[in-house]
């Protein structure tokens, strides 16, 4: 794909077109949808531009890049997908589907056992990197939701499998956050309980 022009005011009233030419409004849920995923993909990459530059060791941060450099191209792939009308897909046309997903519940197991037990609630923060997984993860959330209005609108088959992805992903980068904290050496912020009131005290 070679873009030689970047502005086509084609745009100027609301509408964009998808691929196959239709027109549509720019705040259609199937719109919101692959703009979230363009978001979340935006997130990553500031979360790799910031893990280059910690001290932490060369192959904590080469896993890092690595698993999120990944997820970028399948987080394209799935935009795609999804600015892509079910008429307009083509033959070997890449989709995210099971390998994808089983790919994502493997790297949570592995990443899992590095990790201790879970003991309360973690504030999003600490350090640039964790900071950006967490925030990529509440967007992931949000891609969901987005994901969800598009099937109560077109049907669910038009992303049952970009619903699977985006919902495992979400697991995967808190879980990834939590091991570049430590991987990292930046702090882990836990939420504070705050204390029980006796019953009858004011």
């Amino acid at each position: 794909m070679r873009i030689t022009k970047v502005y086509t005011r084609g745009g100027d009233k609301g509408k964009t077109s998808l691929v196959g030419g239709l027109r549509v409004p720019k705040n259609h849920p199937r719109i919101a949808a692959y703009g979230t995923i363009d978001e979340l993909n935006s997130i990553l990459g500031l979360a790799r531009t910031f893990n280059t530059s910690t001290s932490a060791s060369e192959d904590a941060k080469a896993r890092i890049d690595t698993i999120l450099h990944r997820i970028q191209n399948e987080l394209f792939n799935l935009g795609s997908d999804l600015a892509t009308p079910p008429e307009h897909r083509w033959k070997g046309m890449i989709r995210v589907g099971d390998e994808d997903i089983t790919r994502l519940e493997d790297e949570i197991d592995s990443l899992n056992e590095d990790l201790g037990p879970l003991v309360e609630f973690i504030l999003p923060g600490g350090g640039p990197v964790g900071a950006f997984l967490h925030q990529g993860r509440t967007v992931c959330r949000r891609a969901e939701r987005e994901l969800l209005s598009l099937m109560d609108h077109e049907g669910p088959e038009v992303a049952q499998d970009p619903m699977r992805y985006i919902n495992r992903l979400s697991d995967h980068l808190f879980v990834l956050g939590r091991w570049a904290v430590k991987a990292l050496g930046e702090p882990e912020n836990l939420w504070e309980r705050p204390p029980r009131e006796e019953p009858g005290k004011e």
